[in-house]
């Protein structure tokens, strides 16, 4: 039997609907909405919940407003609820009408359809949670050890799987059901083979700088194209594209974004990277650990916090930069359990000039390089981040 994990953000769902007439859940599909809802639910056992892919709940709305009036004294929650973007006018006229908090718990597996339809016709009436496959500290109470979270990643049946090639086998299924099913429901006229062909192509540039001219030009179409197909796949929470760092410094500073495989088990199922040795003598291993650091920090990062990587035209790097409430935090990403950090570096935070500055590395104890510099466990800039308010 599958234990059953807990998710930091659970408690934050259920202060966000004490709070607010109605929330949205968002995240990838399969990532644990609807389990998340249900441990959420229990607190509210005369809920109603309808599932927009199943034609009887979707039959179940064809007198929406009616519907909803009947239920005003429950707490509804509708799962998949960007197949049904026609509902939103509705759903708008039903709260002011009840007013209260606690009206709807919406679950959407795709950002910029839900976000759009919802801001049109909710603004000031919504809230929005992201949740993201299990994060390591989410997952580290199962059976599984670290080095199998990295490589199969967050979403709970990879996780969980019985075996490394159950594991692999259900990722490698979810990218096909993907691209096959989900990417022509949010994008009809995209060609499922195209976007495939891509979203290898990004896997082979993870962590990397964004150069959509190079990808339009290996896919034979114009570099619009690949910008429609890239929305997509991130408003499916499929990547993740990091914005560079903007200053008034005198140096030539990179301007296009970095670019993501926003789950690791995922980005290794593309790579067809099967198990941790195969990671470890992998040219990908680096950029690997640093996907899997932005990751878990960006899922727990402050609303009103800024990030950003930052790189010179002469290649001087930090991998992300933290800016939140007057402070900058400057962190690195390394592999390798003894890192070192090249000229380049230091070179950044002459530049920079961050208030506390991070090497994040798979280190069994935290140490410091030239007094300067901490380098930390992922747990541990987890930890500094919630200490320091960049994180909750």
């Amino acid at each position: 039997m599958q234990p059953l994990l807990s998710r930091f953000l659970a408690n934050r769902v259920s202060d966000a609907l004490e709070a607010n007439q109605a929330i949205a859940l968002l995240g990838p599909r399969q990532c644990g909405k609807s389990t998340l809802a249900r441990m959420v639910l229990k607190a509210y056992p005369e809920s109603v919940v309808l599932d927009m892919e199943r034609p009887s709940d979707r039959a179940a709305l064809e007198e929406a407003e009616a519907f909803f009036d009947a239920n005003s004294e429950h707490l509804i929650c509708l799962d998949e609820v960007q197949r049904v973007p026609e509902l939103f006018p509705v759903l708008r006229v039903v709260i002011d009408k009840h007013a209260g908090n606690g009206q709807f718990l919406l679950l959407g597996s795709a950002s910029r359809d839900l976000i759009e339809k919802a801001s049109e016709s909710l603004a000031g009436r919504i809230a929005y949670l992201e949740l993201t496959p299990f994060l390591w500290e989410e997952a580290a109470c199962s059976e599984v050890g670290f080095t199998d979270f990295w490589v199969r990643g967050g979403f709970p049946r990879s996780l969980l799987a019985g075996s490394a090639q159950a594991s692999m086998d259900w990722r490698q299924e979810f990218v096909r059901s993907f691209l096959e099913r989900d990417l022509l429901q949010l994008k009809p006229r995209l060609l499922p083979e195209r976007a495939r062909r891509l979203w290898m192509m990004v896997a082979h540039c993870h962590g990397r700088i964004l150069n959509k001219s190079q990808l339009a030009g290996s896919l034979d179409v114009d570099v619009h194209t690949v910008g429609n197909y890239l929305d997509i796949l991130e408003a499916a929470f499929m990547i993740r594209r990091l914005p560079a760092f903007h200053s008034n410094l005198r140096k030539r500073q990179i301007k296009s974004p970095k670019i993501y495989v926003r789950d690791s088990g995922i980005l290794h199922a593309l790579l067809g990277i099967e198990d941790y040795n195969a990671l470890l003598s992998h040219p990908m291993r680096g950029f690997s650990w640093e996907g899997l650091v932005v990751d878990h920090i960006l899922a727990r990062i402050h609303p009103l916090a800024q990030v950003s990587f930052y790189r010179t035209a002469k290649g001087a790097e930090v991998d992300l930069v933290v800016e939140h409430a007057g402070e900058t935090v400057a962190i690195e990403m390394k592999a390798s359990a003894a890192p070192k950090v090249e000229r380049g570096f230091w070179s950044v935070l002459n530049d920079i000039q961050p208030d506390r500055a991070y090497v994040v590395s798979p280190v069994e104890r935290r140490y410091s390089l030239k007094g300067l510099v901490e380098v930390v466990s992922l747990e541990e800039i987890i930890e500094e981040g919630l200490a320091e308010g960049w994180l909750r």
